[in-house]
């Protein structure tokens, strides 16, 4: 019998790096090896790289305010490689720069970086990365799902490099303050939790996240929701309709509300707050982003959401963002929010729209039914693990009821995912989304068929050709917004100015 079997083997680029992996099933494992190779080094040379790896840490002494700053610690990283290039052409005169880069790319990770870590973060073919005392690396691969690596990490260097982390984004973790949740300066997100609430020593699990935020073109591409939806959604968010994300862990929820809130007008203020930082909304949107602080070692200092959501109503803000709601306080005053006015955004954890209203009016949440029906708009993501999809599951609108006396509310599926054949299909009728536009703006049936069209008109020509980068998108929206007849007529001459515009 085969030993090992190769699934996949692929390369790719890591501080400056080739990097070979292998994704293996050996004879006797349960589940597939992600083996990673890094090139080999002499012994005489590591021995090398070794002393000056000791120098520049010894040399390196970074105070907390300097790591927190990403711009400055760019600056300190870009100081650092040159000084250790500085050295390596010391150590081999002979070398070519080509070799001293190679060398230098060997070196970074294990000074200002994580290690052996760095380089999974670098695979853009993984999602997820788990980092236990003294066993095997796991991590979630976009194909193969949960794979066992052949990476080992002491749980001396998991308790260092989890300081390291809370360093750079101005927090503390201990063995007195043993839990951290955070984002790291390149948009990861990390949980560090020490030994001994960990029953298994020291572990840290980094999520990893886009560069480049997701735009509406490149989700209607592979298919995450239909283009006739997108323009639908687009609509409601131009005149300000509301809107809860919800979904399962890692289901897409924070990228579907990262995309929509793309189609806002680029001169409405937006305000996100979060408890760690993870939207990311294009830079022509006018958006200021808002993050709880955690109270210090005295426990005096804390900024809480709840304070931020209070403080927020003050800065004259047009639409709202909750990165995330999952306690009372936090819920009860964005839905106060709204009924000042303001257009709010959110998402949940939860699987179906039913669920949606469910958790927001139960136990700890505990929205009144009275004040769920103010937001009308419920988006159900989903993450399909055996075929490695997200998609759009349900759009669902927040209808409320009379029964016996009694006022209510319950969902009106109106689009509905279709798993066996990956589709999309309408399930019903419109009960109250649009009622409300056409009270609120004064359009009527054939204005809004009209704007619906002219909306997938430009999405599927943004589609066709190609119209995925961030700015290039901004710019097409800002068109619409600003002079849409003139965007519509360039659009259907498929103009080459357009193109070459954007």
């Amino acid at each position: 019998m085969v030993k090992e079997k190769i699934l996949k083997e692929y390369k790719f680029k890591s501080n400056g790096l080739p990097i070979k992996v292998r994704i293996l099933m050996k004879k006797g494992n349960i589940s597939p090896v992600y083996d990673i190779k890094l090139p080999a080094l002499k012994s005489g040379t590591k021995i090398m790289l070794n002393h000056v790896i000791e120098e520049i840490v010894e040399e390196l002494k970074l105070n907390s305010k300097e790591l927190t700053n990403q711009k400055e610690t760019s600056k300190i990283k870009e100081s650092i490689e040159q000084e250790i290039k500085r050295k390596l052409r010391i150590l081999f005169p002979q070398e070519t720069e080509e070799k001293i880069n190679f060398l230098t790319g060997a070196i970074m990770p294990k000074t200002m970086g994580l290690g052996p870590i760095e380089h999974l973060i670098n695979d853009n073919l993984l999602e997820e990365i788990v980092i236990r005392s003294n066993k095997p690396l796991w991590v979630y691969h976009r194909e193969f799902g949960w794979l066992r690596t052949n990476i080992i990490i002491s749980e001396q260097k998991i308790y260092d490099y989890a300081a390291l982390i809370a360093r750079q984004v101005g927090r503390q973790i201990s063995t007195l303050d043993p839990l951290l949740d955070a984002h790291m300066l390149n948009g990861d997100r990390i949980n560090a939790v020490l030994s001994p609430v960990s029953s298994f020593g020291n572990t840290i699990t980094i999520r990893k996240f886009r560069r480049t935020p997701w735009t509406i073109t490149e989700l209607i591409s592979n298919n995450t929701i239909p283009i006739n939806l997108a323009a639908q959604l687009w609509l409601l968010i131009q005149y300000e309709m509301s809107i809860i994300v919800s979904g399962g862990t890692a289901s897409g929820k924070t990228t579907m509300l990262n995309t929509l809130l793309s189609f806002a007008p680029p001169n409405q203020r937006i305000l996100s707050i979060e408890e760690t930082r993870e939207l990311q909304l294009p830079e022509y949107l006018f958006w200021d982003s808002l993050v709880v602080k955690e109270p210090n070692p005295e426990g005096k200092g804390e900024v809480s959401m709840q304070d931020l959501l209070v403080n927020s109503l003050r800065m004259r803000p047009d639409r709202i963002v909750v990165g995330e709601v999952r306690r009372s306080e936090e819920a009860r005053t964005l839905f106060e929010a709204l009924h000042t006015g303001h257009s709010v955004y959110s998402t949940i954890h939860a699987d179906t729209s039913e669920q949606t209203l469910n958790r927001l009016m139960s136990e700890p949440i505990n929205i009144p039914e009275s004040m769920v029906s103010g937001v009308p708009i419920i988006l159900v993501m989903i993450r399909d693990r055996r075929k490695g999809i997200r998609r759009v599951f349900e759009f669902s609108e927040v209808v409320p009821t009379a029964i016996g006396g009694k006022s209510g509310v319950r969902s009106n599926i109106l689009w509905r995912w279709r798993p066996r054949k990956d589709i999309f299909k309408e399930e019903g009728i419109s009960q109250r989304v649009y009622d409300d536009l056409k009270l609120h703006t004064g359009l009527s049936d054939e204005e809004i068929k009209k704007d619906l069209q002219e909306k997938e008109v430009i999405l599927e020509w943004m589609v066709r050709n190609k119209i995925f980068d961030n700015r290039r998108v901004g710019n097409i929206f800002k068109e619409y917004y600003e002079n849409k007849e003139e965007l519509l007529v360039q659009i259907k001459n498929n103009s080459k100015k357009l193109l070459k515009g954007f």
